[in-house]
């Protein structure tokens, strides 16, 4: 039997540590109006927005997360660096949220937004495939991940969104809150997979 070189519990706790820095980055980027009335608010509505869709994406990635890593039978060396690799890309997140916060119309914000959510997507598949080789092709985890529908789809539509960018900024967005909206429902592979610890 493969030895593994760690339990996931500490990748979960650092990994739970580093998506609330972001979140917390993220608000801390939201600028109050102004003005006292009411109608100051107008003008922050796109940050708002764009840092609820971001919200949202991070409590995906997190919900999703935790639910592959603890139906892993463990990490080694490969894959805490795929762990990291993943929130590297996350952590860009708020920059690129405050970026399209204050341009919301603007092609390069909403390319760049784009792109991070892409490369987001490949750094989580590239951590289940070195999840993939710990547990090995016959465990349950391989049969889980066997079937990947939602994650194949959402790569495409990145890409889709990333070009829609140079042209269509609206469009863009769209395809990432119906990314969103796909997501909203977690990835149930894993849960039969799922021990109390």
């Amino acid at each position: 039997m493969k030895r593994f070189a760690t339990e996931t519990g500490r990748v979960e706790a650092f990994s739970d540590g580093v998506l609330a820095v972001i979140i917390t980055i993220m608000v801390l980027e939201l600028r109050p109006p102004a003005g006292t009335d009411l109608q100051s608010l107008a003008a922050a509505l796109p940050a708002i927005a764009t840092y609820a869709l971001s919200f949202v994406f991070i409590g995906i990635y997190w919900n999703n997360h935790h639910h592959m890593l603890r139906a892993s039978r463990g990490v080694d060396g490969l894959a805490m660096w795929a762990n990291l690799n993943l929130l590297f890309w996350l952590s860009l997140v708020p920059f690129s949220t405050a970026w399209l916060g204050r341009n919301p119309l603007a092609s390069g914000p909403t390319t760049l937004y784009s792109l991070i959510f892409f490369l987001d997507a490949v750094a989580y598949t590239l951590l289940q495939r070195a999840l993939l080789s710990v547990n090995g092709v016959e465990a349950p985890f391989a049969k889980a991940v066997a079937s990947d529908v939602k994650g194949k789809l959402s790569l495409v539509l990145y890409l889709i969104a990333i070009a829609l960018s140079f042209f269509y900024p609206i469009a863009s967005d769209a395809i990432l809150l119906a990314v969103a909206v796909m997501w909203l429902v977690p990835d149930r592979r894993f849960e039969p997979l799922i021990t109390i610890k």
